[in-house]
């Protein structure tokens, strides 16, 4: 059987352009190359599309992060196909390795859908929903999920209400990888912090910090079924006030634990919310769902991730090893899912 052509695309406009390339240099590390074909593009902080050489490293060398070359063969979008050098590249399917805006939001799902081409993750409607904390938040809760107490804010001209007090935490509303996020204990800390975040979006999030344990969930849907791992604890360095920017990619301080002392089912009731977010937002493929097990013995949504950090130290992969799925086989599984998924009229 003839081997399936899988286009990785990697980098994008956003702030997390290069840590989407670590996750491409991950997949690209790993992919089962008897199954499938490779075709890298990456894609230039500029936006523009490049075919890149397959054995491209994309790897955190000394903390310095990589990135797209910002010359290459360009790549065009036609009816449907992708091409490169006057050729039909002849794509089976594409696994869009980006994170944040312009590659979780929606917005490429919406190119690959004009064009026909399967995609590995969630649909157009399930990624915008995601990558929107204002607009997931409010999903979340309708399906009976806690969230934190919070606000929306498009400028540092706002009033706290009542219910938010001290310590907050501020970020984008559309952002990812911590990036713009700040934890704020007066009034002049949230000013700087909304004025930061607004740096990275139009739109702003305020919202209760929450004092207990960071606990994750990730979910994956394949073979037929919707399945969620072991939960695991994010574990971070005392220097660090919260799981930052830092923490999670420059400098190996955060752990991701296996708790065994949570009380008894309460690793069943944040798995069954994982897959309930999950199903809330019409999410499809993959997702790794974030939350909080407060002091008072809440389990609380924080967010819900559809493309999330995809390196084989990841949360999601390592989550998804601990359920018994290797990071090769993961990857096998999405790209197949990818590939059988029928049309979906939620996207």
């Amino acid at each position: 059987m003839a081997k399936k052509r899988v286009a990785i695309i990697c980098g994008g406009k956003s702030s997390e352009h290069e840590i989407s390339c670590v996750s491409a240099g991950g997949v690209l590390s790993a992919i089962d190359t008897t199954q499938f074909e490779i075709v890298l593009i990456g894609i230039t902080k500029n936006g523009k599309w490049l075919l890149l050489p397959t054995d491209t490293t994309f790897a955190i060398i000394n903390g310095a992060l990589p990135q797209v070359p910002e010359s290459g063969v360009e790549v065009q979008v036609s009816n449907n196909s992708l091409q490169a050098g006057g050729k039909d590249l002849a794509i089976d399917v594409v696994f869009p390795v980006l994170h944040g805006p312009y590659g979780e939001d929606g917005t490429i799902q919406g190119l690959l859908e004009m064009i026909n081409l399967p995609y590995v993750g969630s649909g157009v409607l399930a990624s915008a929903v995601s990558m929107d904390k204002s607009f997931a938040k409010p999903i979340f809760a309708a399906s009976g999920l806690k969230v934190a107490p919070g606000m929306v804010v498009t400028s540092n001209n706002f009033s706290l209400p009542s219910n938010l007090t001290y310590p907050l935490f501020v970020k984008p509303a559309r952002s990812g990888s911590s990036r713009g996020t700040t934890k704020a204990k007066n009034e002049a800390e949230l000013k700087n912090a909304v004025a930061f975040a607004l740096e990275f979006d139009t739109k702003v999030i305020i919202e209760s910090a929450i004092i207990g344990r960071e606990i994750e969930c990730a979910v994956l849907q394949a073979d037929g079924k919707t399945v969620a791992s072991p939960v695991g604890q994010i574990a971070i360095d005392a220097k660090y006030e919260f799981y930052d920017f830092t923490a999670k990619y420059l400098d190996n301080s955060m752990q991701l634990l296996f708790p065994t002392d949570l009380p008894d089912g309460v690793e069943a009731k944040i798995q069954a919310a994982a897959i309930a977010a999950f199903n809330a937002a019409g999410c499809e493929g993959l997702a790794r769902v974030d939350f909080f097990y407060s002091t008072a013995g809440e389990i609380i949504i924080n967010e819900i991730n559809t493309m999330p950090g995809f390196t084989p130290l990841s949360v999601y992969p390592k989550l998804m090893q601990k359920h018994g799925v290797s990071y090769p086989e993961l990857i096998t599984k999405l790209i197949n899912t990818a590939l059988t998924r029928s049309a979906n009229i939620t996207r």
